[in-house]
Formats: C-alpha cells, sequence, structure tokens
C-alpha cells in the first residue's frame, strides 16, 4: 500500500459516518456555549471549546483507517504519526488555534469532501506539527468508550476529565417537553405553595417581580449575579415557609464561584447550588457531600451587553447513568412562575426525588438494605464503603462490606451497579461458578434487580419518568444506533421522580469514605451510554460471600506476589468452568491478610465483562474491553478476547503497582503513566510495546520508574515480562502452559531474600 497514490487510498477508504461522532460533539459544545451550530460558531467559541472540538477531530480522523495509508507528511510512519504529533501540539496552552480552522470548517461543510478533507489535514499537519522534541510530551486525547471512573493514580485535571468527561455523557439531549412534570410533578403542595409565593413577589410598593426580577445586575457580573440569585432564592424559601405542611431539611443556596470545594482530587469550583448544610456561606468551605443541586452560570458573549444583560435564559439538566437530558429553555424574566417553582422544587424535593435510593434504609444510625432469600427476610448491615467509580453515565459500581443483621463476624460484600438490561446477569455468572466449585474467586450469596416501589428500578422508566428523548429539540434518529435486540422493555410506570439540575446519578447511599484508586471497565457492547437513545440501564446488587482489600494494599512484597499467584490460580479455575474473566485488574485482585476472615487468602472479583467461553462470538468476547490501564495490546487493539489477554494484563496490574505504590499505603501520580487514562487505545497500544519490546529498555525504565519499595522485583518482573512477551513482541497463539510458567516464576520471586526482606 505504501505505493499507492493518494487519490486511490481516499477513494477505497471513505470517511462515510466516520465524523459524525464529532459532529455530535461540535453541536453539543455550541449549545453549552449558547451559540448556532454553523460554521460562524467557530469564530465565537472560546478557546477552551476550540480546543477541545480539535483534539476530538484529531481523534477522530486517527481512528479513520485511510489515516494509517496515508504517507506521512515528513519523516513518520504515516498520516497518523502526523496527527499524534499535532494533538500534542494543540493539546499545549501556546498553539495558535487559527492553524487549524480550515480543517475544522472542511469537516463542518454541509457536503463534506473526503479529498478536501485530507488535504486540509496534510496542510495543518504541515503548517502545526511542533519540532520532534516535543513528541514525547503527553498526547491528552479522548479514547472511544472512555469513562471518567477510568482514572487510576490520576492527577484529574479539568483539560483531562472534561474531554473524557464529554465522550462519556455521548449524544445530551435538550429542550424535552414535560420536563418539569416528570421531575417536579411529585413534591408535594410545590404547584400551590409557588403560585401564592409568586404572587407574593408581585405585592407591594417595591415587588420582587414586576416585568422581571428586581435588583437583576446591569453589567451581569457574575459575582454580582450569584449574589443576587442568593439573596433571591433566600425570600422564596422564607415566602414559603408557611405552605410546607411537614418540616424538612434546612437547605439554602450557595454561590462560591471562587473558593474551590473540597473532597475531589484536583480543585474543583462551584458557581452556584443547592446543599444541605445550612451553615454554608461565603466565609466557611463546603464540601461536595453537601451539595444537593450544581448549578452553573454560563455566559453568552453575544448576549452580556447592559441592554441585553437582563434576558436571561433557564435550563434545568438532569444526569443519571444513560447521561444527560435537559429541560426546555426559560426566561427567568418572563416566566417568573415557573422560576419560583422550580427553586422551591429544589428546596422541597425529599431525598428520593432528589435521586437517593429508597431501598437503602436508616434505624438506630445503621443504614441497611433488605433482602428476600430461602422464603425469608434478611436485614443487611452497611459498614462501610468500599469502592466507588466515580463517574456519571456508566455502570456507577458501588461496594460495600456489610454483614447479616445479628452475625457481625460474617463479612458480606454489596455490589450496586447500573447494568445494561441485555447483558448476562453477574449474578447468574457468579452462581454458576459457585455452583461449578470455582476457587479463589468470590463466591455466591444473593442477587436481584433492585425494585422501587414493586417495580424494577431503571433510567428510562423511572430514574427519567418515562420521558421520550426522541422528543428532544436536538434528537437526531442516526444518533440511534442500536440493533433492535438490544432495545429493553422497561417497566411503565414511574414509580418516583428522581431530579433535579445535576443532580446526584442516583447515589445508592450518602455513606462517605476514602477512595482506592477508581475503577473503569470500558466495553464495547451495545454502545456507549448517552450516545443511543434507546438503551437503558437497570439497577442490579450483587452479593458476595469473600471479603478481602484490593491486591495494592497487601501488607508485604511476599504477599502481593501471593495474592497475584492466587488470582492467577483462580483466573484459571474460572476459565476451566467455562467463563472469560475479561477485566483484570488491581481493583479486581483482592488479598485476604486476616486470620478470622474466612474468604479465600487470594481471590478475583467482578463478573460484569465475564462472558461464557463456550458461546464464542455470540458472547460478546470480541472487543474493547477491560480496565484502561491494565488491558492486553491485543485487547486495545480489538482482538478477539482471549485467556492470553487476561494473563498479560496480570503482567500489566504488577507492573503498574511497582511504579504508583511505594508500599501499601503510599501511591503516587506519575505523569508518563497518568496519560495513560486518557491516550486513545491505539496510541496506548503502542505506549505498552515500547515498554516491553526491549530487554535492557525495559530494565532502565523499571529502574527510574519503580519505587524503591518494590524495587527488588525488577529481575523477576523482567522474567515475566519475557514469558509473557516471547522475543519482545506480543503473543501470537494461545498457550495454556503461560499460567504454570507465570504462577512458577511468581513462586520463586517470593522466595528471593531481597523480595521476603523488610523494608
Amino acid at each position: 500500500m505504501a505505493d499507492q497514490p493518494r487519490s486511490e487510498i481516499i477513494k477505497d477508504n471513505p470517511i462515510g459516518k466516520g465524523l459524525d461522532a464529532f459532529r455530535a460533539s461540535f453541536n453539543s459544545i455550541c449549545e453549552g456555549a449558547s451559540v448556532s451550530c454553523t460554521l460562524d460558531a467557530l469564530e465565537q467559541l472560546g478557546q477552551e471549546d476550540l480546543q477541545n472540538l480539535a483534539l476530538d477531530l484529531l481523534l477522530a480522523l486517527q481512528s479513520l483507517r485511510a489515516s494509517r495509508l496515508l504517507r506521512s507528511s515528513g519523516r513518520g510512519k504515516n498520516l497518523f504519526s502526523d496527527l499524534s504529533r499535532l494533538n500534542s501540539a494543540v493539546n499545549s496552552d501556546n498553539f495558535n488555534l487559527d492553524h487549524i480552522k480550515p480543517l475544522l470548517k472542511s469537516v463542518l461543510a454541509d457536503n463534506p469532501d473526503d479529498a478536501q478533507i485530507w488535504d486540509r489535514v496534510y496542510n495543518a499537519v504541515t503548517e502545526s506539527t511542533p519540532p520532534l522534541r516535543l513528541i514525547a510530551s503527553s498526547f491528552q486525547q479522548t479514547p472511544w468508550l472512555h469513562n471518567t471512573s477510568g482514572f487510576a493514580n490520576s492527577s484529574e485535571y479539568r483539560k483531562d476529565v472534561d474531554r473524557v468527561l464529554r465522550d462519556e455523557l455521548g449524544a445530551m439531549y435538550v429542550g424535552l417537553p414535560r420536563f418539569h412534570e416528570a421531575f417536579f410533578g411529585r413534591v408535594a403542595r410545590l404547584e400551590t405553595a409557588s403560585e401564592a409565593v409568586f404572587k407574593k413577589c408581585m405585592e407591594g410598593s417595591e415587588p420582587l417581580f414586576s416585568n422581571g426580577w428586581s435588583g437583576w445586575p446591569t453589567d451581569a457580573n457574575q459575582d454580582d449575579v450569584l449574589s443576587w440569585f442568593a439573596e433571591l432564592n433566600e425570600k422564596l424559601a422564607t415566602f414559603a415557609e408557611e405552605y410546607k405542611s411537614t418540616p424538612t431539611h434546612r437547605r439554602r443556596p450557595l454561590a462560591q464561584p471562587n473558593k474551590p470545594i473540597q473532597g475531589s482530587t484536583a480543585e474543583r469550583k462551584l458557581d452556584v447550588g443547592f446543599v444541605d448544610d445550612p451553615k454554608a456561606g461565603k466565609d466557611s468551605r463546603c464540601h461536595w457531600s453537601n451539595i444537593l443541586v450544581p448549578g452553573e452560570l454560563k455566559s453568552n458573549p453575544s448576549a452580556d451587553k447592559a441592554s441585553k444583560a437582563w434576558l436571561d435564559l433557564g435550563t434545568i439538566w438532569e444526569f443519571d447513568r444513560l447521561g444527560g437530558i435537559a429541560s426546555e429553555q426559560f426566561d427567568i424574566n418572563k416566566d417568573g412562575l415557573q422560576f419560583v417553582s422550580t427553586v422551591l422544587g429544589f428546596l422541597w424535593m425529599s431525598e428520593e426525588e432528589l435521586g437517593f435510593d429508597p431501598t437503602i434504609m436508616t434505624a438506630n444510625d445503621k443504614r441497611f438494605i433488605e433482602i428476600e432469600r430461602d422464603g425469608l427476610t434478611e436485614r443487611l448491615i452497611i459498614d462501610k464503603v468500599m469502592q466507588r467509580a466515580r463517574c456519571i453515565a456508566g455502570r456507577a459500581t458501588t461496594c460495600w462490606k456489610a454483614h447479616r443483621e445479628g452475625h457481625p463476624q460474617t463479612p458480606l460484600v454489596i455490589k450496586d451497579s447500573w447494568q445494561y438490561p441485555e447483558r448476562d446477569e453477574e449474578g447468574e455468572l457468579v452462581f454458576e461458578a459457585t455452583d461449578q466449585g470455582v476457587v479463589n474467586v468470590a463466591r455466591y450469596y444473593y442477587h436481584e434487580t433492585v425494585q422501587v416501589h414493586s417495580t424494577n428500578d431503571d433510567v428510562r422508566s423511572n430514574v427519567r419518568g418515562g420521558l421520550d428523548v426522541t422528543t428532544a429539540t436536538n434528537y437526531r434518529p442516526e444518533r440511534s444506533m442500536p440493533p433492535p435486540s438490544i432495545i429493553a422493555s422497561g417497566a411503565s410506570r414511574r414509580g418516583r421522580s428522581s431530579s433535579r439540575a445535576a443532580r446526584k446519578n442516583r447515589s445508592s447511599s450518602q455513606i462517605g469514605a476514602p477512595l482506592p484508586p477508581s475503577k473503569r471497565s470500558c466495553s464495547a457492547s451495545p454502545t456507549k451510554a448517552g450516545g443511543d437513545a434507546l438503551s437503558n440501564r437497570v439497577h442490579r446488587r450483587v452479593i458476595l460471600r469473600d471479603y478481602g482489600k484490593p491486591i495494592y494494599k497487601a501488607s508485604s512484597r511476599s504477599a502481593l506476589l501471593a495474592a497475584l499467584e492466587g488470582s492467577i490460580k483462580g483466573h484459571e479455575s474460572l476459565r476451566k468452568a467455562g467463563f472469560l474473566h475479561r477485566d483484570v485488574s488491581i481493583n479486581n485482585l483482592m488479598v485476604n491478610e486476616d486470620d478470622d476472615n474466612l474468604s479465600w487468602p487470594a481471590f478475583l472479583i467482578d463478573l460484569d465483562l465475564a462472558v461464557r467461553e463456550r458461546r464464542g462470538g455470540a458472547s460478546g468476547a470480541k472487543g474493547k474491553t477491560g480496565t484502561r490501564a491494565f488491558m492486553a495490546i491485543g485487547a486495545l487493539l480489538g482482538e478477539q478476547h482471549s485467556f492470553m489477554h487476561d494473563l498479560e494484563s496480570f503482567f500489566w496490574v504488577l507492573f503498574w503497582i511497582c511504579v504508583h505504590y511505594d508500599g501499601p499505603d503510599e501511591s503516587r501520580v506519575i505523569p508518563e503513566f497518568d496519560q495513560w487514562n486518557y491516550i486513545s487505545m491505539e496510541l496506548l497500544a503502542m505506549e505498552k510495546k515500547g515498554q516491553v519490546s526491549h530487554e535492557g529498555d525495559f530494565i532502565r525504565s523499571a529502574e527510574e520508574n519503580f519505587t524503591p519499595y518494590y524495587q527488588p522485583l525488577i529481575p523477576w518482573i523482567n522474567r515475566l515480562r519475557k514469558v509473557v512477551f516471547p522475543n519482545g513482541g506480543r503473543w501470537e497463539r494461545e498457550d495454556i502452559g503461560l499460567y504454570a510458567r507465570m504462577r512458577e516464576i511468581i513462586e520463586e520471586a517470593r522466595k528471593d531474600p531481597k523480595v521476603s526482606a523488610e523494608r
């Protein structure tokens, strides 16, 4: 193909719909910035929006096959490598985005021409590609099927998170009719109270509302607007007190646009919101756990003039496990009653209506759930949060340590998540594995689809109250791409309103605890959350009889290796029973060092992405599946998933721990590896190839990057490298004997005096 003319390569590899996701991203950014979705928007969008837009386009271009076949404009391997360098340049702070606008315009044209697009690509990489010395800088691209819960040992800078978050949310639907009714309709006496309060606002010699709200800052300055908003909210809340029949938690608005909120890895600020802390104020610092309704003040450059500043539009957003949906815009100065109703709705909604899970109950300061097992009702007391996947859309897995009431000596683990209904239930897989006597895999206790008011809890029917996103103003049929087989038949009732602008995503509990590095699994089945108008997620629980801690918290190097060896044995046992795990990661390998705990000493958890091997291709085993930083090279490139990929993942787990943990309690962020959370899967595959291809380079990298605590493992991990990557390359044929060879090396390493010695 190297000698094939450019025109033939372009003709043989048409772009087709390959850039549609980018165009959807453009529309989303424009809608978020309140500008028209036309080419003129490129001159109206801010620098950050343009930068993100350009990065999205470069990623989309790299995903096209033609980019790998077309020649490089310079000394690179192909045009793909040129785009990688351009991506790095665009992601820098001093790149002139005017250089890439011609390319953006050609892609966004009404009838884009493939040849013209590729010509503009060549112009962009030729004019804008940085000197070779910049190639080594991190490539902060948004990968497909990426999810914010996948940041392992990450600094979580906003420039990285925002691009991943946008991809996680997918297509967000705006302008849905009935939105206000669906999410505020169950708030008792809201309509009557809102009408009475609004009437009060129009009374007196100096009414709060008369052809618009009084006191609105004429220059629309952010701080002044937020102060006005907070003050007005307090007045509305006071007016409404006599109409609330039962006392509620004292909530209040909070405006702190310049003060970071506590409780996040990187600094995050909040323009405005409603909090459950009555003491929160200008001079106090609030925690994210107190934020019930976060809000944002968006400026529109075309309307931020003194003559137009009072014309302010409001939109209410609801974020859930499928993505985000929004109400129709309303002018708060023309529809004052709806503004009052919205404010009172947020102040009066119950925790259930705000999105908290009503099946998590409280009695005597203890939180618990109840299950029906063997014909009896059991109460399971929640002891603490073990793990929570911090994401918006997606499975949002939360795990609690628990025990059956009256049996505190027998720990259980409750796993709560939101699953695609067409996937096999994890509980069924765990039951089958336990029934077949699989060793070193968490054992079954119970599973269920969570019910709320006697109906299955799901997103489309329950969380969203039956709202139909096909009625959204920005809905386009081409966004819906699922085959008929994956369309779920959700319950027909609304059940409960779970609502608020940017609400907590049906948080399964308000229990807070320090979290381990987040786990993120990605799967190509069936579609990414939020990108499909007809997809759904169902709320499920699996309860397990084995309790431990993540492998990276092992008390010693020997304990870590023993846990790794035991987990590999568990994986082999699982495979012999006919299951392929497909998600080996630092949070899915557990160690138990407690003599009083009857759980396995080491074991695998999380069969979310597991498949029955005997079903072959019909199981969905083909696709990019796993936890990003630990995925095998072949899996990153989309190969049919094999047990060999999982065995390679065990290697990456050990490698990652040695880089990021200086013992069981000290973790760190390394910029070179932080980028593994963000770069495309293709680039990550190349990065991993570079790590293991040459023995001398691997040892040098390990000596430079392994923590002092794990330096003694370098020769042993190098031995593992040589069996996992024969001759420095990725495996090309399945080898069942690799299980035994890996365990043998690990066992020898445990006997090494340098490894077993205390620090």
